[in-house]
Order: C-alpha cells, then sequence, then structure tokens
C-alpha cells in the first residue's frame, strides 16, 4: 500500500489514542474507526500498523530511545516489521530520520536480552522461568508475536464439517479442517464471513480450535444438566448445547449483561432451544445455590490474565501486571469453589482458562482439590482419547501456539465422588 502524509497521520493519531492503554486495544480502536469513518483501505493500514507496534513495541521502544513517540512507532514498525523499504518511506521522512531508520534496520534481534526477543514484560518472563527454560519461553514469545488465524465451529445442531467446507469453497474461502478438533475449520487468510448465508443460517461460529477442545474435555450428554459457569458471549456455550443435540437443560450464567445480550443474536441463529442464559451478580448468587446438587457437568472458563491470547490481542501484556494476576487468582479460587457445589454424586468439572502462568492454572486445581477430597483429577490426555482427539496430553490439557497452533489454554478435568454412609444398623438406631 502506498503510504501517503494522510495515510502516517492517521496511523499517528490511531497509536495516541490506544497506546494509553486505558481501555483494550481493539474497542478503541473501533470507537476511533466510528469517529473518523476513513476509507477500508486506511482502516486496514491502521489497523495492522496498530497491533504491529502492540507485538513488536519492547524492540520498537528500544529503536526509539529517549524520542519513543507515535510517529517514530509507525515508521519503525514499518521498516522493521511492515515490509516497508527505507526507499517508500523518504518522502514521510525528516532530516534526521532516514539515518536513524536506518539503524533500526541493522538492529540484530539475537543480540537483545530476552524480554525484548520475546517481546514479554520482565515479570511475565519471571512468571515463566519459574516452570520453563529461556528457549522454551523464546519460542513462546515468537509464536505470540505471529498474528492468529482464523478458526471456526461447525454447529452439528444444523451442519456437518463436509457441508461447511464445500460451501466455504463454493463461497470463495480457502479452508481446510482442523487437525484436532472434529467440528473445527481453519480459514486461510482472514475473508469476511458475517454476510456469508451460512454464518447467517447459524451453520458455523468462529472459534479457535482451542477453544473447542474445551468443550470435548466438558463431553455433555442429551438430557444432562449442564452450566458453562463463566459464559461470556456464549461460543462454548452454544458448542455444548449443539453437543447436548438441544436437550436437557443447559445454563449460561455471567455476571455482565452486555456479554448475555452479545449471546442472543448468536443463540437465534443457533436453532438451539435448551440454553437459558442468566444474569447473575456473583459466584455466590442466589441462582446459582438454586442449583446446588443437581448438574451433571459443569464448565469454569475463569476470568484470568489471558496471556494465551497475545497473538490476538498483544495490549494484555501491557494491561496486565503482578497485581492483577493476584487479584485475578483470588477469584477463579471463589468461583471454582462455588462452581463445584453444583456437581451431583459422579458429576464433572472442567477448569480452564486462556492464561498461561500456573499460579492460574495448576495452582488453582491443585489447592482446590487439595479442600475438596471429594473431587478426583481425571488425565486430561484420556478424556481426550476417549473423544478419539489425536493430541497428547498428560493431566491437564495445556495448548501451546508454537505447538499446536491454537491459542494458550489450560484445562483440567475433575470428577465428584461423594461416599455414600453406611445404613444405620437396628441397634444402633435404638441407642
Amino acid at each position: 500500500m502506498l503510504l501517503t502524509e494522510y495515510r502516517l497521520d492517521l496511523v499517528i493519531q490511531a497509536l495516541r489514542t490506544i497506546l494509553p492503554l486505558e481501555h483494550p486495544a481493539d474497542t478503541s480502536l473501533r470507537y476511533f474507526f466510528q469517529a473518523e469513518r476513513i476509507g477500508s483501505n486506511e482502516r486496514a493500514l491502521v489497523a495492522e500498523t496498530v497491533f504491529g507496534v502492540l507485538r513488536h513495541r519492547l524492540f520498537l521502544e528500544h529503536g526509539c530511545g529517549e524520542q519513543t513517540t507515535p510517529r517514530r512507532l509507525a515508521l519503525a514498525y514499518w521498516v522493521k516489521f511492515g515490509g516497508y523499504n527505507l526507499r517508500e518511506l523518504t518522502p514521510l521522512l525528516k532530516a534526521t530520520e532516514a539515518e536513524w531508520l536506518g539503524h533500526v534496520k541493522s538492529i540484530k534481534v539475537d543480540d537483545l536480552p530476552l524480554s525484548i526477543q520475546a517481546e514479554l514484560p520482565d515479570w511475565i518472563i519471571e512468571k515463566l522461568r519459574a516452570h520453563h527454560n529461556d528457549g522454551e519461553i523464546l519460542a513462546l514469545g515468537l509464536s505470540m508475536q505471529q498474528a492468529a488465524g482464523l478458526d471456526l465451529r461447525v454447529n452439528t445442531h444444523l451442519a456437518n464439517r463436509t457441508e461447511v467446507l464445500a460451501g466455504l469453497h463454493t463461497e470463495g474461502v480457502t479452508a481446510e479442517a482442523t487437525p484436532y478438533s472434529p467440528i473445527g475449520i481453519r480459514c486461510k487468510g482472514k475473508p469476511a464471513l458475517n454476510k456469508s448465508p451460512m454464518f447467517e443460517g447459524g451453520k458455523f461460529e468462529v472459534q479457535d480450535e482451542g477453544s473447542q477442545l474445551l468443550g470435548f474435555l466438558v463431553a455433555p450428554r442429551r438430557n444432562e444438566m449442564v452450566v458453562d459457569f463463566c459464559a461470556g458471549a456464549g461460543g462454548k456455550t452454544l458448542m455444548l448445547g449443539a453437543m447436548m443435540n438441544s436437550q436437557g437443560r443447559l445454563y449460561a450464567l455471567d455476571v455482565s449483561e452486555k456479554r448475555l445480550a452479545n449471546l442472543k443474536p448468536r443463540l437465534k441463529r443457533s436453532g438451539l432451544s435448551n440454553l437459558q442464559p442468566q444474569l447473575i451478580a456473583h459466584e455466590n448468587d442466589i441462582k446459582v445455590k438454586r442449583l446446588a446438587g443437581k448438574i451433571d457437568r459443569v464448565l469454569v472458563d475463569a476470568p484470568c490474565s489471558g496471556l494465551g491470547t497475545l497473538r490476538r490481542n498483544p495490549d494484555l501484556k501491557f494491561r496486565q501486571s503482578p497485581q492483577s494476576v493476584a487479584e485475578l487468582t483470588q477469584k477463579q479460587t471463589n468461583i471454582l469453589a462455588a462452581a463445584g457445589k453444583l456437581l451431583k454424586n459422579g458429576g464433572r468439572l472442567v477448569y480452564a482458562t486462556c492464561s498461561l502462568l500456573h499460579e492460574e492454572n495448576q495452582n488453582i486445581v491443585e489447592a482446590f482439590l487439595a479442600t475438596h477430597p471429594e473431587f478426583k483429577l481425571l488425565p486430561a490426555g484420556e478424556v481426550l482419547a476417549q473423544q478419539k482427539i489425536p493430541l497428547e496430553m498428560g493431566d491437564y490439557m495445556q495448548l501451546l501456539p508454537q505447538m499446536h497452533g491454537t491459542d494458550g489454554f489450560f484445562a483440567a478435568v475433575m470428577e465428584r465422588h461423594v461416599a455414600s454412609k453406611p445404613p444405620v444398623a437396628d441397634s444402633e438406631a435404638e441407642d
């Protein structure tokens, strides 16, 4: 794309708006586009540059030094990562900028500290080092610098994967079956699918393959009572409903009225009739307590740091902190304890996050099991094998972008077993 003063100014304005990171970057960018009303080419350039700067921010700040400004961040990104050469940028440059950009282009990333190579703040590096070596951290960080692909989940209540793949090819979309999820499709590029007749007819939803695998860990059956405890906008809830073939009862609980409102049009498209969205005030809401001991399966996709989604949300590594993670772990502990009370004897509890940190994942599960002896861990690898999913896992499911091509997900599967009390003997009853 030809770079002009006008386009550079738009990018600078967008970076000035978004870089304070007072709000999620995608939300701020959406408001920016609503205010500016610019053409599709300009929107594409602005979005690509903003997210590119966020992905490579630590290197770019290193390259800009004390003169880190939105203008310099944009120019440095274009030269180092955006595929533009100095000749293309020359008409836009001030007197000293060409020499400086030449220096930026020549910096060898391999010579820089691990945090800059991996594009992960020091506090995240330190937390990861407790369980990973530097090579593993670098591989993870490099994979998070790549943009995520576009995965779809087939709504098996209305269609099958073969049918949807054929329909996408007819619509000119290049797509293939996902390697692990038997109902997933991976698209090449970023096709606009919201006007697809199949999307409007509810035959597929956008959902990362890793997120789909959580549904197979829950593995709900027809006519069961199932709860999605932190349903959000309901992507996983809709999958569970389809797996139940719209039979039984499925509760979508969430504390956000806005998120549940976003579920309504998706639910209408899906053709499901067994799903009941319910707004709750907190994890100990009376609506939750009424379900105690009645539920067959519960999914807790807990609020978390989201560090497994940095391919999509690179701003999260700057918007989270050790303090916010500590607050989240307390919330995760409370939610898991409340969710555990819903299960009947023999019921299944799946705890999941899109975090990479042990303190949000293994630590939460181990602490829960230590204080809830009626729950036992089911090895996630065995559960996936039962679902005929070709994925080697141990006790937990840990998905990583550099290994599995998905977002970073963690999940643990637990089952509740309460020993029945022996009947009281007649002689004891008389006493």
